[in-house]
């Protein structure tokens, strides 16, 4: 079944199948694809931003560097009144992860919260242990920042 799973009012994820729907992309009006891949193709409207983070499901694969990138990306979009779709092959650890970035970057809540309210969204997503630890390490790097202990 196709379909874009959305997290919050201007964040969606998905598999590469869905994402290449042209009409799921305007139905859910998206303006801005990442695509957390290397080999995913990206789908073929030629209004819609495009954002390539070239990464493997592998757990040695560095997401972390992307984190900001993306996370801001996403808010960006949603700051302009668009919508963005973060995808990978089969939806489930590349995206869910970059989601889970944005949301404990712009949305402050906990990697526990942030995970949660992706599965919520999209209950396969399970998100591989090389990830998993750099959400950990991320989450204490937004900590940092913000000046929390």
């Amino acid at each position: 079944m196709l379909q874009l799973c959305q997290v919050s009012s201007a964040l969606f994820i998905s598999n590469a199948r869905s994402a290449c729907s042209e009409e799921l992309l305007q139905q859910e009006a998206v303006t801005l694809c990442i695509n957390v891949s290397k080999q995913q193709p990206f789908p073929s409207v030629r209004s819609i931003a495009k954002l390539q983070v070239p990464v493997y499901d592998d757990p040695s694969e560095d997401l972390y560097r992307h984190f900001d990138r993306c996370a801001d990306a996403i808010q960006q979009e949603a700051d302009r009144g668009g919508r963005s779709l973060v995808y990978c092959k089969n939806g489930r650890s590349r995206s869910a992860t970059v989601c889970v970035a944005y949301l404990m970057k712009h949305r402050k809540l906990t990697l526990t919260e942030a995970l949660q309210r992706v599965k919520t969204a999209r209950h396969v997503i399970d998100p591989n242990p090389g990830f998993l630890s750099q959400l950990q390490r991320y989450e204490k790097e937004l900590k940092r920042r913000r000046g929390e202990s």
